[in-house]
């Protein structure tokens, strides 16, 4: 199990970061031009998706009071970008820190953000992170198109395998 978790952690770092190359590229009328879809914006997005890897990756390591990144930060964009690159690693640290397959079986209390609790084995949350990160890449891909940006990276797990 520690094997695959590994693979997709790393695999989620390395499929951010096709993104990010391009992302800190844009100027900020692409980044905030409205799109329909889940969020208004490429960069609402991108914020989400990193708000969302970070309140995972403080529930695992047993943060207290965890807080929603975005809602807190006041920094710039390439700023917000480095801090998704540094809680994408630090999802990678937390599955190699583990000892054995018994530690992600582990069932981990945590509450929501509207404070209702929920119990999942912890390999549990690291696919609902990392399918999540899938899932708005997703989105990105089709939010960028609109905005016109014409080379968007491949992040398919089988080119990530294949490089």
């Amino acid at each position: 199990m520690k094997q695959i978790l590994q693979q997709m952690a790393r695999y989620n770092i390395w499929a951010n970061k096709q993104f990010i190359d391009i992302l800190l590229k844009m100027d900020d009328e692409i980044l905030d031009k409205e799109i329909t879809s889940s969020f208004p914006s490429i960069r609402a997005t991108v914020y989400h998706m990193w708000s969302a890897e970070d309140i995972w990756l403080q529930r695992l390591l047993l943060v207290e009071q965890p807080v929603w990144a975005q809602s807190v930060f006041e920094g710039s964009f390439s700023e917000a970008i480095d801090k998704w690159q540094e809680t994408s690693k630090g999802l990678l640290d937390f599955v190699e820190r583990q000892y054995n397959d018994d530690a992600f079986r582990h069932v981990l209390q945590y509450y929501n953000l509207k404070k209702v609790s929920f119990k999942l084995p912890v390999y549990t949350v690291l696919m609902q992170v990392f399918n999540h990160a899938t899932y708005h890449r997703g989105q990105l891909v089709t939010m960028m198109r609109q905005a016109g940006i014409k080379k968007i990276p491949g992040t398919d797990f089988h080119s990530f395998i294949t490089k």
